[in-house]
C-alpha cells in the first residue's frame, strides 16, 4: 500500500455554492452505444497471458439461444472488447411448467484471470463488495433482465445454480449499453512507423475513453471516483486526444469548491449520490491541483477559470511551504504524507521535495499571470528549496540524489528531480544516465503512475531510445499479456501482482495508466523526434 486508510471524522469542509454550480454546468451528457456479445468462450491455460489464463472461442453468439442450461451449467460470453455500461439479456424457460424459481449467478470480468479467481477465497483489505458478481432469483419466466448497476467488463460468466428437474433455462440477446463522456471515433489516431507504438497508443485511447464518465474516474470498475493524481495525468492525455476541456474544468471546480476549513484539498471526491469530499489527504496530490490548473491554462487560456481557482491553488502552496524549514527542506508529516507510488519500500522525502519544486515553478507562472504582488516571495522560496536539493541532497560520488536519513538511492528521487529541472539540462541528462546505469532495471515499483513519470523523465532528459524501450517493456508487456485497456497495477517481474491480495479486486482499466497517448503525442509527434524501432 502507498498509504493507510485515513479516517478524519473531525475534518470540516467548505462548500462553495458558486463553484459547485459551475462544476454542475460542465457535467457532460453521456454518450451511449448498444453492444452485443460476440461469441461464447471457455477458459483455457495460456502461458503467454496474465496468470496463464486465456479464453478460446467455442461457438458463435447465435448458438446461445440453442443452449438449454440446468443446475451447475455455465456459459461465458465475450463482448470482444472492454465495455463500461449496463448489462441486459432475455431469459426464458423450456420443458415442463416452471415449478421453482431460477437461481443463477452473473460474474463480470475485465480479464479472464478474474473468472479463474474464486470470489469466496478473497481475503484482502479492500471491500469484497467490489467483486463484480450478482446472485439472482427470477420467479417467473420469460423475463427481460436489465441490471441497474453499471459494470466494467469484457466477459460475462453465467452460472445456473438451479432450475428444477422439470425445466431448463435459455439465455438470449446479451447486450450492454455502454456509456462515456466521449467516443474514440473523435480521436484522429496517429500513424506511427512502429506498429507496437501504434497499438500502445490505441489501447491508451480506449483506457481514457472508458474512464471519462461524469468526471474523470480513476477506474470504472473501482473506485469510480475522482482522484487528483489520476486527474492530472488524464487531463494531459485528454489534451492530446479528445480535448474535452469542459470535463477538466468540471473536475477542477469540484476540488476547488470543497476544501477543508484550513484550505487543504482532499485527495479525492465522491460524486454519487452528491458531491462529497473524502477525508483522505496527500500533500503531493494537493500540490497537483496547481499542476492541473497550470497545464489547463497552458493548453487553453481561460482567465475566468484562473480567476476562480487561483486562490485555491495559492492556498495549497502556502500550506505546503509551511512544512519547509529554514534550510529549505520539506518536512513531510504522517498526517499529510506524499503518495509518489503504491510501494512503501522506498524513502519518499526527496521525491516529495522534487514535486514541491516542480509545482512551485508552475505556481510562479500562474502568479505572474495573476500579477500577484507576492510573486517575489515565492521565487525566493523556490531558490531556497532548490539550493537545499542541489547542495544537501545531491551526492557527488554517485551523481544521484539521496533520500532520507539513510541517504537512500531510489528511482523516484531521481525522476522527480529530473522532472523539476532543478539541475541544468546537461546535468539532468547525466542524472538520468546514472539512474539507468545504477538503478535499472526498475524494481519494487508496480504502477503505471510511477512508470509514467520515469518514462517522462527519460524523455525530458533527451533519452528517447531509453524512454521508448521502457514504454514498450511496460505498457507493451500488458498488451502481450492480454490487456484491452491498461491496468491500475503491474509489475513486469510479477505479472500477477495485486496491491489488494487478489487479481479479482484489481482494476484492469485505470485512469493513471492511459498516458502513453500523451507521451507519444508530446515527445514523438509534436517535437518531431526520430527514433529507431
Amino acid at each position: 500500500m502507498g498509504f493507510t486508510f485515513q479516517i478524519n471524522n473531525d475534518i470540516h469542509f467548505k462548500h462553495d455554492k458558486q463553484l459547485l454550480a459551475k462544476a454542475a454546468s460542465y457535467r457532460p451528457k453521456l454518450k451511449h452505444q448498444t453492444i452485443n456479445a460476440k461469441s461464447i468462450v471457455e477458459l483455457e491455460k495460456n502461458t503467454g497471458l496474465l496468470e496463464d489464463c486465456g479464453v478460446k472461442k467455442v461457438a458463435d453468439i447465435n448458438e446461445l439461444a440453442n443452449r438449454k442450461l440446468k443446475r451447475n451449467d455455465k456459459v461465458i460470453l465475450d463482448f470482444g472488447d472492454h465495455c463500461v455500461g449496463n448489462f441486459s439479456l432475455k431469459v426464458k424457460s423450456v420443458g415442463s411448467p416452471m415449478d421453482a424459481p431460477l437461481f443463477f449467478k452473473l460474474k463480470f470480468a475485465e480479464m479472464p484471470a478474474e473468472l479463474a479467481s474464486k470470489s469466496e477465497d478473497y481475503d484482502g483489505w479492500l471491500s469484497k463488495s467490489w467483486i463484480q458478481e450478482e446472485y439472482l432469483h427470477l420467479d417467473t419466466l420469460p423475463a427481460q433482465l436489465e441490471l441497474p448497476r453499471r459494470y466494467s467488463f469484457r466477459y460475462v460468466e453465467i452460472t445456473v445454480l438451479d432450475t428444477s428437474p422439470k425445466w431448463q433455462v435459455v439465455f438470449e440477446q446479451p447486450t450492454v449499453v455502454t456509456q462515456s463522456a466521449v467516443t474514440a471515433d473523435a480521436v484522429t489516431k496517429p500513424r506511427l512507423a512502429d506498429p507496437e507504438l501504434n497499438r500502445i497508443y490505441q489501447v491508451g485511447v480506449k483506457t481514457l475513453e472508458d474512464c471519462m464518465q461524469n468526471v474523470f474516474e480513476d477506474g470504472p470498475k473501482r473506485d469510480r471516483r475522482l482522484w487528483i493524481g489520476d486527474l492530472r495525468l488524464q487531463a494531459l492525455a485528454d489534451y492530446a486526444t479528445f480535448k474535452n476541456t469542459d470535463l477538466v474544468k468540471r473536475c477542477l471546480y469540484l476540488f476547488g469548491a470543497m476544501p477543508t476549513e484550513d484550505g487543504r484539498i482532499p485527495a479525492n471526491v465522491f460524486t454519487q449520490p452528491t458531491e462529497t469530499p473524502d477525508d483522505t489527504f496527500l500533500l503531493d496530490y494537493s500540490l497537483f491541483f496547481i499542476s492541473i490548473l497550470a497545464d489547463y491554462e497552458e493548453f487553453n487560456t481561460d482567465q475566468m477559470v484562473l480567476n476562480d481557482l487561483y486562490p485555491i491553488a495559492k492556498k495549497q502552496m502556502d500550506v505546503a511551504l509551511k512544512l519547509v524549514n529554514e534550510q529549505g527542506k520539506l518536512q513531510i508529516t504522517d498526517d499529510y504524507p506524499v503518495f509518489i507510488d503504491w510501494s512503501n519500500d522506498f524513502d519518499k522525502t526527496t521525491a516529495g521535495q522534487g514535486i514541491l519544486i516542480y509545482t512551485l515553478k508552475q505556481f510562479i507562472s500562474l502568479a505572474k499571470q495573476m500579477h500577484d504582488s507576492d510573486v517575489d516571495r515565492y521565487i525566493s522560496k523556490l531558490t531556497l528549496i532548490s539550493e537545499f536539493a542541489t547542495k544537501q541532497l545531491f551526492d557527488s560520488k554517485s551523481q544521484l540524489f539521496v533520500s532520507g536519513s539513510n541517504r537512500e538511492l531510489n528511482v523516484a528521487s531521481q525522476v522527480w528531480m529530473a522532472l523539476s529541472h532543478v539541475l541544468d539540462d546537461q546535468s539532468t541528462k547525466q542524472l538520468m544516465v546514472q539512474t539507468v546505469k545504477q538503478l535499472f532495471p526498475i524494481k519494487g515499483i508496480a504502477t503505471p503512475y510511477m512508470y509514467h513519470h520515469v518514462t517522462q523523465a527519460l524523455f525530458e532528459a533527451g533519452m528517447q531510445k531509453e524512454a521508448i524501450r521502457l514504454m514498450k517493456g511496460y505498457w507493451g508487456k500488458m498488451i502481450q499479456l492480454g490487456a484491452d485497456t491498461y491496468w491500475e497495477a503491474f509489475d513486469p517481474d510479477k505479472p500477477d501482482y495485486s496491491p489488494y491480495g487478489s487479481a479479482i479486486l484489481n482494476s484492469y482499466c485505470h485512469a493513471w495508466s492511459c498516458t502513453p497517448v500523451y507521451l507519444i503525442d508530446k515527445y514523438l509527434l509534436r517535437e518531431g523526434v526520430s527514433y529507431d524501432n
